[in-house]
């Protein structure tokens, strides 16, 4: 008896996913009629007794998921130390140009959003996921599906980013592409980096109409969607590398519905690139995407009731996790005591707020 309970053991452990270990995939999901393939990245921490999110990051067109993962976008570090699981889809072939593209030329009805979700369900099937924990973020063309995303997508996905990558005017999604109005329907945190000297048609900072929005059309449609301020804080970003011939202005728009915010780090004199892999140098895409959208849910910031804005307490690369008093009771922020901070990249901070 105790023979055959060991092979069974050994048999379980032999077979399928070893979740116990750091694990790069490569993978096919038969969708639309067609073999799509996507890579998936599970940190070494996981171990199927936590809900973890999930982080889909998406290359620009004609771009490579592979590459993409290797030389610009590597969230695998970050994976390592936060615990969520990357996924890394490779776009479809484009039927009209035969690039690989997210926004299929009309008339073609295939539908990447679709795609997208089948991963979601997929991998909820496989793994122990939060889906109140999925984000986006893309590259140019990566960045405008993003966008697409939040916008049709909105009832599975908690926050996006965009990298140097436009929205849709809902005219141009309406009567090209066939795919209606953006309808999000829950506040949404967004993150947007474009550049100011981006020369790209589908990513210029003033917009190209009537197919792309401009950075500020962007960001009012989801300040007024979110119910924001109406009016940004603005601060800059130290200039720490004064050869990439750009700095960095970020604009937030604060105290959202459920807490969200929108933020844009501009990037003045900034080309199409990817922040901290090319071009500018003074913030790093990859981590200031993960700090961002990781602060929320599918309900808004995580512990809205309770949590302090990191852009108030002026930290940009980490967030709190929760503040406790001298004798360790979890509590918020009061004035005349001794606080600690506790924050997501475990460090901890002795404060002091006086009246």
């Amino acid at each position: 008896m105790k023979s055959i309970i060991n092979i069974l053991l050994l048999s379980i452990m032999c077979t399928g996913f070893d979740v116990y270990s750091q694990v790069q995939q490569n993978r096919t999901l038969y969708f639309d009629g067609v073999s799509r393939e996507y890579i998936i990245y599970v940190p070494a921490i996981y171990d199927g007794t936590q809900a973890v999110p999930l982080m889909f990051s998406f290359h620009g067109g004609g771009g490579l998921s592979n590459d993409f993962m290797n030389y610009t976008n590597d969230m695998r570090p970050l994976c390592d130390t936060a615990g969520f699981i990357a996924v890394y889809p490779q776009a479809a072939v484009d039927p009209n140009d035969s690039s690989y593209s997210w926004l299929h030329k009309a008339p073609t009805s295939h539908n990447d959003v679709f795609f997208i979700e089948s991963i979601i369900d997929s991998l909820s099937n496989e793994f122990l996921i939060d889906n109140d924990r999925v984000y986006a973020c893309g590259y140019s063309e990566g960045g405008i599906f993003s966008y697409e995303l939040a916008c049709r997508l909105n009832n599975r996905i908690a926050a996006i980013s965009s990298v140097s990558g436009s929205m849709l005017l809902d005219a141009f999604r309406d009567s090209y592409y066939n795919l209606g109005f953006c309808s999000p329907v829950h506040p949404t945190a967004i993150l947007l980096i474009p550049g100011t000297a981006d020369l790209s048609p589908h990513s210029t900072y003033n917009g190209f109409p009537p197919y792309y929005m401009s950075a500020e059309e962007i960001t009012t449609y989801w300040s007024n969607f979110n119910n924001t301020n109406p009016s940004p804080i603005i601060s800059q970003i130290p200039n720490i590398n004064t050869s990439d011939g750009s700095t960095v202005e970020k604009r937030v728009w604060e105290n959202g519905d459920n807490c969200v915010s929108v933020t844009e780090l501009k990037v003045i004199n900034g080309d199409h690139d990817w922040p901290g892999s090319s071009g500018n140098m003074d913030v790093i895409a990859t981590n200031e995407i993960w700090n961002f959208v990781s602060q929320y849910d599918i309900n808004g910031l995580i512990n809205c009731s309770s949590s302090i804005s990191e852009d108030f307490l002026g930290f940009d690369t980490k967030h709190i996790v929760k503040i406790i008093d001298v004798i360790g009771r979890e509590t918020i922020l009061n004035t005349n005591q001794i606080l600690f901070f506790i924050y997501s990249d475990g460090t901890i901070e002795k404060k002091y707020f006086s009246e």
